[in-house]
Formats: structure tokens, sequence, C-alpha cells
């Protein structure tokens, strides 16, 4: 089987890595790939969002499975191209992907079934969005409507903070057509999670549960950012409100989808804010999380190539999957000034040492290959994501692995994982 992998970041490192390990795949292209995924696939120098000639390309060298690793190229419709050829390729068709495509969208899929989330409105005019805020008071949440990498959503705890935010969105176009229409939302208080699951439009097959940190610096503080690090399995998900997550929002989700003529296959992301023993949604995504993916298939037992296969032949309810119990922990290193403005190119050292603390894979994201150097080539970077008996360990190998590496302007947070530690216990 030659399987071709769309996109460059630590996601779809993670991806390669996992699929390279089905005795099914003979042969992995990656585009474009990074300096992690070219020691175990071919890159192409193709851009992930350059939906017709990754079309063409797929067809010429009649590739048996294409996986999407990032939003962009779902929301641009790469599935039904891929579709429209005969090839097959796994992610949600364009109307699916909408659910992310647009926070619009999401929310009124969730209003119409029933699916907990918080109160919203929604606006293109910024005039009425500014006397809406002043009527409402604070805190709100203000999201661009479109795809923002993971920045466009501005948490606002003043009237103030949330005026500026419609002004960065609305006016100052800071995220280009993805703010021509804002949601504000009320502002969900509690502790975040990640669920994950596999769907072929009929059956929900959940991953282990996992939770992200999104912004920038330790406890929480600073500025979204795509991602800076994450760790599964999340304990704020015990078994009764796993049982509720999948009976009242990720189910309801497809079959909603479903109901109003879309069928969503592929794998469905709920971000969750998790208050009092109940998850309400924060947000939805059309593919797998980054950084989530890192630890989740460290964990995953089975190959990772039948499950896919059975997604899109609609057999998925008969897949049985094994989950190594111990938890994981992903670690994202970021050049100098990320979210903000960074410098490329710069070199890093300490990754052959860092591949061998026990249980620890390096999964790059924003790298590049540059006169025989591993050099920086994006925000984030690196992904250290470590295996151990205990989350304790996990996060200590993790930490030690990071240690390692280096590079002029190299940053990372110093409490992933920490939040789920037992309390009292995490000095």
């Amino acid at each position: 089987m030659k399987v071709l992998v769309i996109g460059g970041g630590g996601r779809e490192h993670t991806l390669v890595w996992k699929i390279a390990q089905s005795p099914e795949v003979k042969k992995i292209f990656c585009a474009p790939g990074n300096a992690g995924i070219a020691r175990q696939a071919e890159c192409l120098p193709l851009a992930a969002d350059d939906v017709p000639s990754l079309t063409a390309w797929a067809a010429k060298e009649k590739i048996d499975l294409t996986v999407v690793g990032p939003e962009a190229p779902l929301t641009l419709g790469v599935v039904d191209a891929f579709e429209a050829r005969g090839l097959m390729i796994f992610g949600p068709s364009q109307r699916a992907a909408e659910i992310e495509g647009s926070k619009a969208f999401a929310k009124e899929l969730m209003n119409r079934y029933g699916i907990p989330s918080g109160k919203y409105r929604t606006f293109e005019d910024h005039g009425t969005a500014v006397r809406y805020v002043k009527e409402t008071g604070a805190p709100v949440v203000v999201k661009a409507d479109g795809l923002a990498a993971g920045k466009g959503v501005i948490l606002c705890p003043t009237i103030n903070e949330a005026l500026e935010a419609l002004n960065l969105i609305m006016v100052k176009k800071a995220f280009g057509a993805a703010g021509r229409k804002v949601v504000v939302e009320e502002m969900l208080s509690g502790e975040e999670a990640s669920f994950l699951a596999f769907t072929d439009g009929e059956t929900v097959l959940p991953l282990p549960t996992s939770q992200d940190h999104k912004p920038i610096f330790d406890h929480d503080q600073g500025p979204n950012t795509g991602g800076m690090g994450a760790y599964s399995p999340a304990p704020v998900v015990n078994e009764e409100l796993h049982r509720e997550i999948m009976e009242k929002i990720m189910v309801p989700t497809v079959r909603g989808m479903a109901e109003m003529g879309i069928k969503y296959r592929g794998v469905l992301y709920a971000g969750l804010m998790i208050q009092d023993g109940k998850a309400r949604v924060l947000e939805f995504n059309a593919r797998m999380g980054d950084p989530e993916t890192q630890p989740l298939l460290m964990r995953m037992k089975s190959d990772l190539i039948p499950v896919i296969m059975a997604t899109l032949e609609g057999r998925l309810s008969g897949q049985q999957v094994e989950w190594d119990a111990r938890p994981t922990v992903c670690v994202v290193m970021t050049s100098g000034g990320y979210p903000g403005p960074y410098e490329k190119g710069k070199v890093i050292s300490g990754l052959e040492e860092a591949e061998r603390v026990p249980g620890t894979v390096v999964f790059h994201a924003g790298t590049a290959l540059k006169q025989g150097q591993v050099v920086t080539n994006g925000g984030r970077v690196l992904g250290i994501t470590s295996l151990g008996k205990s989350l304790r360990e996990a996060i200590g190998l993790a930490y030690e692995a990071a240690g390692k590496i280096s590079w002029e302007g190299a940053f990372y947070r110093k409490d992933i994982g920490r939040k789920a530690l037992p309390r009292g216990k995490e000095k």
C-alpha cells in the first residue's frame, strides 16, 4: 500500500510514525513534510492547501490511501476532490468540515440538536457586535468565525478587552477572511479536555481522553497558541462523564449532521469544558488535534491502517482498538516570540541525545533541513513525547529529553501535565 499524508507539522510526523509501523504499508509520502518526517517518508514540494496539485499527483502516482492532517485542506474540499477522482482519502468532506471551518455553523448545529455549549450570538456587523457587548457585559469569548490556526479565540474578562478583540478581528482584520463574521459567546469556566473519536457517519469509536495546554505561559497565562503540550489520559473525564460525553455530545453531533444530509466520516474532535462533573462544548475540530495526536498515537497499540479502512468502508462497528494503559506526555518546544513574530533558521542541537531518553519520541513540527543540519522552520518546532509507568514518570522523561535540546530562543512551558497529578502532590 502506498500512503500519502497531507501536512507538515507534529501531528503529521506522528501519523507518519504510526502508519510506518503497519505491515500493510510499503511506501509513505508526505506533503510537504518536515525534517523529522523525511526520515520515514518521501517529502513532496507540495503545500498542504494546494488541493489541485495534491489531487493530480495522487492520481498520477496511484496512491492507495491519503490521510489528511490539518484543517485547511479539509475546509477547501480536498476529500471531495480526491473522491471525485476515485481516490481513497481519510477525512470529512468539505460540508462536514464546516463544523470547524465555521464557528457559527457549529454553534447553530449544537443549538439545533441540544448539544450542551455556551450561550452565543453571531455578528457580521462591527457596530452591532459592539452594542451587544456593551449591553450584555463581560466576561465573554470573542471568536473569529473561520480558521485562524488556533489563535482566533480571544478570552475577554472585561468589556474593554471584548471591544479590543472585536476591533482586532473585524476592523484590523488580524485573521483576514476568518474574521468577516464573529461569535460572541459566554465564557465557560472549569477544566478543559479533548475528546476525539473515529466515526464512519454512524458508529462513533472514542479514542482515550487527553488534555491540551493552549496558553503560551505556565499556569495557563498569556495568549492562546496552537497548543503547548498535551497528555493522555485526562483524569478529569471519569467513566461516568465519558459515557455522558458519548451520549450527549459525540453521538448526537454525528447523527445530527446525518439528519442534515451531511455524512461525517473521519475523526471528530470536541474541545470540552468540564465543571461540576458536566461537559460543555467549546469547539469542534474536523481532524486530529495537535499536540493531542502525539500522546494518543503513542498509546495506540493496534495498527492504525485497519481502523482508517474500517472508517472509510462504513464497518467501524466491528473494530476493536487496543490502547496502552500507561500515560503519555507531550511537551511542545517553540521558537522565541511565538505566537507572535519569530525567526526561522536556528540550528537545533541535542536531538539524538533526547531520543535516547527511554520511552521518548521527538516529533518534528516546524523543522527543515539546511546544509545537512536540522533548523527551526515554524513557531511550534518540536513535540517531545514520553510514555511512562505513571504520569509523574512520563512528565519527568519528557522534560529530561526537552532539556537536552537547544537552539537560540528555544522556549517551552514547564508545567505540562501538572494539573493531572493528584491534588496536593504537585510540588
